[in-house]
């Protein structure tokens, strides 16, 4: 079955599969339980011409890159600061550890009611769902730093800045990275929590308010669309990071080509 080991051969068949699958599900309990492929595609197109489906996918991945820009543009520098001072990591580690178990759609009414019901309150509720994902994996790499390479930079004379710089920040890039790529996904749970409880657009708004039309097949086309939102911005995340961040030993979940 070497004809199975062609990815080119697999996917393709897997997919038919996939649709098979769904569609004998849509025969079996009927178009308004289960819409087929073909119905998914009618309520798509149906959201496409009037531009309902483009401006909600905008909309959710405006909020989705914004709160998760900047929530991994603050974790890193306190996982960085976590880990390389001992007193603060005494105290902070156990505050870590104790809310970071907290979903961030538990804090969607406690958000709301401190930033308001505009774009505020979710694009924190995205850095609350990024934050300690990255900041932990960032500590994490840094206290997997083998203290043999910090003394022998001190031990040549570098400063503790030049040792963050040159020592500590490139061996933590791979565990920083696993966190921002990490929280790419949470980011998406939280956003589609808070939309669907506190908004007026964006996929999580689409899919919830279809239920008050009996909208199968757009609830559908809100799920599909928010897997390809997902897929596409983790595959441009990891070509980023396997083309930017090679050198410092960040690898893609697919095969890197050779280099020499």
């Amino acid at each position: 079955m070497k004809i199975l080991n062609n990815k080119w051969i697999t996917i393709p068949l897997l997919w038919v599969i996939a649709l098979a699958v769904w569609q004998l599900g849509a025969w079996i309990y009927g178009p308004d339980i289960i819409p087929g492929p073909v119905e998914t595609w009618g309520g798509a197109r149906e959201l496409l011409s009037d531009g309902t489906l483009l401006k909600d996918i905008g909309i959710s991945f405006y909020r989705v890159i914004a709160g998760w820009s900047l929530g991994s543009l603050v974790a890193i520098p306190l996982g960085l600061i976590i880990g390389r001072v001992a007193v603060i990591r005494v105290f902070a580690e156990p505050f870590l550890n104790f809310i970071r178990f907290i979903p961030p759609i538990a804090f969607i009414t406690l958000f709301l009611v401190w930033f308001g019901i505009g774009e505020q309150s979710k694009v924190a509720l995205i850095m609350y769902a990024t934050l300690f994902i990255v900041m932990i994996n960032t500590l994490v790499g840094v206290l997997s730093l083998e203290e043999d390479k910090v003394r022998s930079a001190r031990s040549m004379g570098a400063s503790e800045w030049q040792i963050l710089l040159h020592v500590v920040i490139p061996a933590t890039t791979p565990y920083m990275f696993t966190g921002i790529r990490l929280a790419m996904g949470t980011s998406y749970m939280a956003i589609i929590g808070a939309e669907m409880m506190a908004a007026n657009e964006g996929v999580g708004f689409l899919i919830w308010n279809s239920r008050l039309f009996f909208r199968t097949d757009w609830i559908f086309v809100g799920l599909i669309s928010l897997g390809l939102m997902g897929f596409i911005t983790d595959r441009i995340v990891g070509w980023v990071g396997r083309k930017v961040l090679y050198r410092y030993g960040v690898v893609g979940s697919t095969p890197a080509p050779n280099r020499r």
